[in-house]
């Protein structure tokens, strides 16, 4: 008999409202190759302070203890990097299809291998984070390179994967009007694009930052101005991107990034 995967757990939460469409189970994995300047799960970045271990049958368990409220939502994977856990999400995403629950991977693009491939094929929607479209910026704020996640989202749009892209908009690193239209421009020729969310950076992982005793360069960086916000979405949108408005009559900005 093949051994069941077990999946290194940083925590799941059962009402989800801002990881894919609808109300959605959503699974935090932990570790992560990143180290985003304005991460503010620093506690996933190490896969050894994992909070849980279990394989997908007790995580689908727990999922259908909540089936009745996501039925008109699903279930996301996010992080940490989800994909450093690939052949995890294979096994439980299977078991999501075989009672036509629908999947969701929230990802920064880095990790893009065979394994990982398999993981989005069974995924019905892929969240997916470019961070910056300049790649000296985009290492400046990730630590990592920039060419594997445009080379997935590239293998997205070839197997025709509906995408929502997420960008967080971080005065004085990913803010510059020229950068945001680079941006645009770049991801305006994926067909495959179903949506485009604009998130605000925030100070509200200080505190994690603090408790992992790690240096927090952004700490006096504030938080973008509403008027910016709507720059960078009305940028976004002259290129025929389909942002999705959440700042035009809304004034709480604390949107959840990774």
């Amino acid at each position: 008999m093949e051994e069941k995967k077990q999946g290194y757990i940083y925590s799941f939460e059962s009402f989800g409202t801002k990881d894919g469409p609808g109300i959605r189970f959503v699974l935090f994995l932990q570790g992560c190759p990143l180290r985003c300047l304005y991460c503010h799960n620093v506690d996933t970045w190490n896969r050894k302070d994992y909070k849980k271990l279990m394989n997908a049958e007790d995580v689908f368990k727990e999922i259908l203890k909540v089936r009745g409220f996501i039925k008109s939502g699903g279930v996301t994977v996010s992080g940490g990097e989800p994909l450093v856990q690939s052949d995890f999400i294979v096994e439980l995403f299977e078991l999501c299809k075989k009672e036509g629950i629908h999947t969701c991977i929230d990802t920064s693009g880095y990790i893009f291998t065979e394994k990982s491939k398999k993981a989005i094929e069974l995924a019905d929607l892929i969240m997916l984070d470019i961070k910056h479209i300049d790649p000296d910026k985009y290492k400046v704020l990730t630590s990592v390179n920039l060419a594997p996640t445009l080379k997935m989202a590239d293998y997205l749009e070839e197997i025709n994967k509906p995408v929502w892209l997420r960008y967080v908009l971080v005065p004085g690193y990913s803010d510059d009007v020229e950068d945001l239209h680079k941006w645009a421009q770049y991801c305006s020729k994926f067909k495959n694009v179903e949506r485009v969310d604009i998130l605000p950076f925030h100070q509200m992982g200080t505190p994690k930052w603090d408790t992992m005793k790690k240096e927090y360069k952004l700490r006096d960086t504030r938080t973008p101005e509403k008027e910016e916000i709507i720059r960078a979405e009305d940028i976004f949108k002259s290129y025929g991107l389909p942002v999705y408005l959440t700042n035009r009559d809304n004034t709480d900005l604390k949107n959840r990034y990774k």
